[in-house]
């Protein structure tokens, strides 16, 4: 009697079923431990940055001068040196109004980008433009081409138009810009994320009596809540993060965390231990909102991707 030979059987996530010979059992394992060893790898290269600039914020200057020191109370004894200048007295004083100055302008550039965004981007989905030889493929993409110019490569005519329109140092001057700075990349991202809802759900609340206004209120922008978070976060770390229009811009009153960062660096050398305290305390915001809302983020950017 002849015997056939067995064959492995697998599943689609790649778990060996128990009739799979053992050299298929073995090569499974070591596939799985190199991508977690890849992962793992890949996670320190992500995190050893924030790492080192919480620890520097904590080192003496002598440790941070005298080369790579990496374990508190193993390479030196933690000290409060670089947080005591940004918490005490008058640069405490300044690092708060900076700090408010980041929160301002970032939460209401952020929000009147989605705002606009949101709209803009429910229009190019949902209805049919012509401008010329332009459709909503070019006005969309015109949109997003606004990524690609340089901020240098305006900021001269911006500067001009700012200083007539004494907008200089002034909360609402980057609160403008930043919101036309963040509006193509969140015109896109609700562009698409509207694209993946059925209109058919619109049609049915118009017909009911509902204006398209009342459904685009009502129905459409809680389903497209991913997505809007998304482009918010986006915008805010943008908005956060942003130096050079702040450095141009303000001088005293609209100063922003950026910059008091880049201040450190003076004809005296480079504070970096207090440079390190102050880029602690503006990662730890970003960090809090990229935790909690990890999984708006997902879906916001990957709405329309698979329909």
């Amino acid at each position: 009697m002849s015997t056939s030979a067995v064959t492995p059987t697998t599943t689609y996530s790649g778990v060996v079923r128990p009739g799979a010979p053992r050299s298929t059992r073995v090569w499974r394992i070591l596939g799985r431990l190199l991508t977690y060893a890849v992962l793992l790898i890949w996670a320190f290269i992500c995190l050893f940055p924030i790492y080192w600039t919480i620890t520097t914020s904590v080192k003496p200057n002598t440790a941070v001068i005298q080369g790579p020191t990496y374990l508190p109370y193993w390479d030196y004894e933690p000290t409060s040196l670089g947080w005591d200048a940004v918490t005490q007295g008058s640069q405490g004083e300044i690092f708060v109004r900076n700090f408010k100055n980041s929160l301002i302008i970032s939460l209401s550039s952020s929000t009147l980008a989605v705002i606009l965004g949101a709209m803009a981007g429910y229009g190019l989905a949902r209805f049919n433009y012509k401008f010329g030889p332009f459709r909503n493929k070019d006005i969309s993409f015109w949109f997003l081409s606004q990524l690609i110019l340089p901020p240098v490569a305006i900021i001269m005519p911006l500067l001009i138009l700012y200083r007539r329109l004494n907008l200089i140092d002034t909360h609402i001057g980057l609160i403008l810009l930043y919101t036309v700075a963040n509006l193509p990349i969140v015109v896109w991202i609700m562009r698409d994320q509207f694209n993946s809802i059925p209109s058919d759900l619109e049609q049915a609340s118009v017909v009911d009596g509902s204006t398209y206004f009342g459904a685009f209120g009502r129905i459409v922008l809680p389903i497209a809540m991913p997505g809007l978070v998304a482009a918010f976060i986006l915008a805010l770390i943008f908005s956060w993060n942003e130096y050079f229009f702040a450095a141009i811009l303000s001088r005293t009153n609209a100063i922003t965390v950026p910059y008091m960062v880049a201040a450190q660096v003076s004809s005296q050398g480079v504070q970096w231990w207090t440079m390190a305290a102050i880029s602690t305390a503006a990662i730890v915001p970003l960090i809090v909102i990229g935790v909690f809302l990890e999984r708006y983020i997902v879906k916001g950017l990957t709405a329309g991707a698979v329909k």
